[in-house]
């Protein structure tokens, strides 16, 4: 690919060559984060049986007719009936049987009077409100009827989606699975960081921050991480590494030599495993990319600078292993804000994505840069929940409309 290439373009020439992982059936307890592949349908009702919403009396409603504070109707308890248990007699005519929630309808009861609306007085209880049939009753079926699709293949798997799933006795679920994500830093220049033990740093010797940062970005991603450690500047060693990460990993992470002039160990070993391209994408940060898929995975050479590199995984890997994990909704929300300030820029032909803070203030979104936007400026970065997606040209000016595109969950409004 020869010059500049557009973002669009390269994500989906990305997207394209990127398939969704076999799908597993695995238990429902291990489900949760996960992308249904199959659609999922209800052998049964929920709920099976007509139950009761409240703890009270079961009761026949005509039976409450004209009752009021002032004018209860008194009805003969003949029984008590908890969650869990089946009803052992109906309701006749001036009866009522104490309830808890939960607890099966019996026969010949239509409504509950909720407790709070009742006094007991021994065996009779006097009720002080007039209720209708279906008061304070849960049909059956009322949440889900047998044969109704719960929900379709794409559906990611939260909490409540699993509550629904066990109501329904679906001890297991076809799903995607999570992808192993491997990552792998490389370089002569790196002192390993991040596993509890510091080095003190010899001259020209930097600390690897991107491997540590790029292990929590999968891991927030919802993916398994896969750490691979540092390796030095030998084809061989890294050949061999990227050899093991291949049989064990469902994509790659690599950060370091990539870009033009550097080093090609990197280069090198990954093309003595299969074809990769290596691309300058019109974007800053983040211009240099080497992308290919290898024995079936997805393998990212992503820069070497951490702002690079984080901008480099949000823009193409993580959509793409996502994809790769069945997930419907792939690329990060984007949202209109005003610009706090002006964000100027000279043409150059690329996107710049610029690292802001989005706060919601009187009606609408604000966004402000967090500071130093040098692609080695990573403390800036912390400081971000968005980047600023600034069109070719001479910026924004303040007070004017910027695309962001959020990192996490959109501001509290």
């Amino acid at each position: 690919m020869s010059g500049l290439a557009p973002l669009d373009d390269v994500r989906a020439e990305i997207l394209g060559a990127v398939g969704a992982l076999e799908p597993v059936e695995v238990a429902l307890v291990d489900a949760h984060g996960l992308v249904l592949a199959v659609a999922v349908t209800t052998s049964e009702d929920v709920p099976p049986f007509a139950n009761t919403a409240m703890d009270g009396y079961a009761v026949r409603a005509a039976d409450t007719a004209g009752a009021g504070p002032d004018t209860p109707v008194r009805l003969r308890v003949v029984g008590d009936l908890p969650a869990g248990h089946a009803p052992d007699r109906a309701v006749g005519e001036g009866e009522a049987i104490r309830i808890m929630t939960g607890a099966p309808m019996p026969e010949g009861a239509d409504a509950i009077v909720m407790v709070e609306r009742t006094r007991a007085e021994g065996v009779e209880v006097w009720i002080e409100a007039e209720v209708d049939a279906g008061t304070h009753v849960r049909a059956a079926g009322g949440d889900l009827t047998r044969g109704q699709e719960v929900f379709p293949a794409g559906t990611l798997l939260g909490g409540a989606h699993l509550g629904v799933l066990a109501s329904v006795g679906a001890g297991t679920v076809r799903v995607f699975p999570r992808p192993r994500v491997g990552v792998l830093s490389t370089g002569d220049e790196l002192v390993e960081s991040g596993s509890g033990r510091v080095e003190p740093l010899a001259p020209g010797k930097i600390r690897d921050s991107n491997r540590p940062m790029l292990l929590a970005l999968v891991a927030e991603a919802g993916f398994e991480p896969v750490n691979l450690g540092v390796v030095r500047d030998d084809e061989d060693r890294i050949t061999a590494l990227l050899e093991e990460a291949l049989a064990q990993c469902d994509a790659i992470l690599t950060s370091g030599g990539v870009s033009v002039g550097d080093y090609d160990y990197v280069k090198a070993a990954l093309d003595r495993l299969g074809h990769l391209e290596w691309r300058q994408v019109a974007i800053k940060p983040a211009k240099p990319l080497a992308f290919g898929v290898v024995r079936g995975t997805p393998v990212f050479g992503l820069p070497g600078n951490p702002v690079s590199s984080l901008v480099s995984f949000e823009l193409f890997a993580r959509p793409a292993i996502l994809q790769r994990a069945g997930h419907p909704f792939r690329f990060r929300p984007e949202v209109m804000a005003r610009a706090e300030h002006a964000f100027t820029r000279k043409p150059d032909g690329k996107l710049h994505l610029d690292r802001v803070r989005v706060e919601w203030s009187e009606g609408g979104y604000v966004a402000r840069s967090t500071g130093n936007q040098a692609s080695n400026a990573l403390a800036a970065t912390a400081a971000a929940n968005g980047l600023a997606l600034i069109g070719d040209g001479d910026g924004v000016q303040k007070g004017e409309a910027i695309r962001v595109m959020l990192l996490n969950a959109a501001p509290d409004h």
